[in-house]
């Protein structure tokens, strides 16, 4: 059975910063406020569709304990109606790392939330600075240890090629924020939307975004970082619909990044086992876990076209106990 959540957007209407990156319109494609029908609305939904005793009820739009406080409260107080009666498993938020205080946290708590998502984007001051975020690093570590010392499911948010980041940084981002020990992230590349600060630093060509394909080589690598540090990732790159592709001005956007990113992986394991084994051109056996055949081909098979370009003719085979990522080139490892 599909255990869902009922995604909800709360407008940035608390949000303190306009940061370099934002159009919350164009990311979500609502400007409407979040009404308490609209709630039940979305909960109707979901529960005609699936299962959702295991899901969550989300807020999602970046800084939702920043809105006001007697509107919050009434966002919470109806969803926490739906967790009483079963429904759900509990409240999922995303907000700033500087908008999380004891107070908060006990509110939080008494209305059911069991997951919160900070939008820490950057590890590096300069960064954060560059972007307009009104946060540092420092308050990322301080909210996240205030969020596992009251029990709540930590998820951290991460950006690659925002303004003045290169892809050393965004490693390093990714450390310390591993080091935090969160229980999920999310990955986004930078995209240049239309009405932001963004846009104008890239017109006046004091910006380059990353394209898809530099974005994917840095996110395949952190998304196995925090893989391999078993933290769960809930999406890499930003989701399709709302509005992003009218407003889409440049950058790393595409509906399949994250298959591309994982893709990339596949790629990169079995080249690093060629070259270790010594595989001669021609055709090769490549076995991976049932579920990520699709993967080890590639997206639109581009795994397979490289490595024919190489001069390997790619031949996968499926094992029902193999792990994700883990590969088996030639039968020997």
């Amino acid at each position: 059975m599909k255990h869902i959540n009922v995604a909800l957007f709360v407008p940035d209407e608390g949000c303190p910063h306009r940061c370099s990156f934002c159009n919350q319109k164009t990311i979500s494609g609502k400007t409407k406020r979040l009404s308490i029908s609209d709630i039940d609305s979305a909960v109707k939904t979901a529960l005609e569709s699936a299962d959702c005793n295991k899901g969550e009820i989300a807020f999602f739009g970046g800084s939702f304990t920043a809105i006001d406080r007697d509107y919050m409260i009434s966002l919470l107080d109806r969803a926490k109606l739906y967790i009483d009666k079963g429904l759900f498993a509990g409240i999922r938020i995303s907000t700033r790392p500087d908008c999380i205080s004891e107070e908060i946290l006990d509110i939080l708590k008494s209305y059911g939330v069991t997951s919160i998502e900070l939008g820490c984007q950057s590890m590096d001051d300069e960064v954060l600075r560059l972007n307009n975020r009104g946060h540092s690093a420092d308050d990322v570590v301080k909210s996240a240890r205030l969020i596992k010392k009251y029990g709540f499911e930590l998820g951290v948010q991460m950006m690659t090629g925002l303004y003045g980041d290169n892809n050393e940084t965004a490693i390093e981002t990714a450390k310390k924020l591993i080091a935090l020990s969160p229980d999920t992230a999310r990955i986004y590349p930078t995209v240049v939307l239309e009405n932001t600060e963004l846009e104008r630093l890239y017109k006046s060509g004091d910006y380059k975004p990353q394209t898809v394909e530099e974005a994917a080589e840095i996110c395949s690598e952190l998304l196995m970082m925090f893989h391999e540090n078993d933290i769960k990732i809930i999406r890499v790159g930003l989701h399709s619909g709302g509005n992003v592709e009218e407003g889409f001005v440049a950058g790393a956007y595409h509906p399949a990044f994250r298959e591309i990113c994982e893709s990339r992986i596949y790629l990169k394991k079995v080249l690093a086992e060629i070259k270790r084994q010594g595989t001669p051109k021609g055709e090769i056996t490549v076995t991976v876990g049932t579920s990520f055949v699709s993967m080890m081909s590639g997206q639109k098979k581009s795994n397979s076209q490289k490595l024919r370009e190489m001069g390997y003719i790619l031949k996968i085979k499926q094992n029902e106990n193999m792990k994700k990522y883990e590969i088996e080139v030639g039968g020997k490892i």
